[in-house]
């Protein structure tokens, strides 16, 4: 098994990568554009916009779209690839719109934004009043298979598994509803689904989405080591999501829309 030429612990995002190896994240959205329901004369804000392959199917609708991500590569790669568009770094736990957008979108990102009341409140402050909030993220129990097998490896190899490292925020469907509902929003749709997800590149792809997404829970872990922490992890993982060559990881997204009152 050959690692990626950088080591796990890294803390910027490989855009790169991102596009090669993990394009089944921008996919996956695609069809919630349909609760979106982008058309000419909205102002929408894609939150957490990534390399910005939806922003530009939100502007084949007709809408105009600006894209925020924390991500400086990410944003970079955006640029480059659709240079037409609008992309902004930006913290999506210090948003600072103040009812510019008629729609605010967000796929795959929230996440990975831990201080939820703070995104909630950005949000909110973005829509305008009557405005439309839609997003895709992980929920409860998202990954869970794969995180319990990174601490098992991780604490197998004689190193502490400090949890603080987990970048992840996984809610459930009432732990959301209700921040949200407490900031002003009404919810008229909010679902917890299974999806399990088949991961690019064969018998790489569980060592490409850990070095990808996963990579600070082996902040504290010597290069040297990981590459044997990484093949512990497939051989636990191996009889539950590797199947005819291709490794799934066992995702559950929460899908919500909500309106904005007032």
């Amino acid at each position: 098994m050959n690692l990626p030429s950088s080591p796990l612990n890294r803390t910027e995002w490989n855009a790169e990568l991102y596009d090669l190896k993990h394009g089944f994240v921008s996919q996956y959205g695609t069809d919630l554009l349909e609760l979106l329901q982008p058309k000419t004369g909205d102002r929408i804000l894609d939150l957490g916009c990534g390399t910005g392959y939806l922003a530009q199917q939100i502007a084949n609708a007709g809408a105009e779209v600006i894209g925020v991500d924390q991500s400086v590569a990410m944003i970079t790669q955006a640029r480059q690839s659709y240079p037409h568009l609008t992309f902004q770094v930006k913290d999506g736990e210090k948003l600072d719109f103040y009812e510019q957008f008629d729609k605010v979108f967000s796929n795959a990102a929230l996440h990975w934004m831990k201080a939820a009341e703070n995104v909630i409140e950005g949000i909110f402050k973005s829509l305008k009043p009557g405005g439309l909030f839609v997003a895709e993220f992980g929920g409860k129990g998202n990954v869970q298979q794969i995180i319990q097998a990174c601490y098992h490896s991780i604490e197998s190899a004689g190193y502490p598994v400090d949890i603080t490292l987990n970048p992840w925020y996984f809610p459930s469907i009432s732990e959301y509803t209700t921040l949200l509902e407490q900031r002003g929003f009404e919810v008229d749709l909010a679902q917890l689904f299974d999806r399990p997800t088949p991961l690019e590149d064969g018998e790489n792809g569980l060592k490409n989405w850990i070095f990808m997404f996963g990579n600070r829970l082996f902040m504290k872990i010597p290069q040297e080591a990981q590459e044997r922490i990484l093949a512990d992890i497939e051989t636990q993982l191996s009889p539950q999501l590797y199947q005819e060559g291709t490794w799934f990881a066992d995702y559950k997204r929460i899908r919500i829309r909500a309106q904005k009152l007032g």
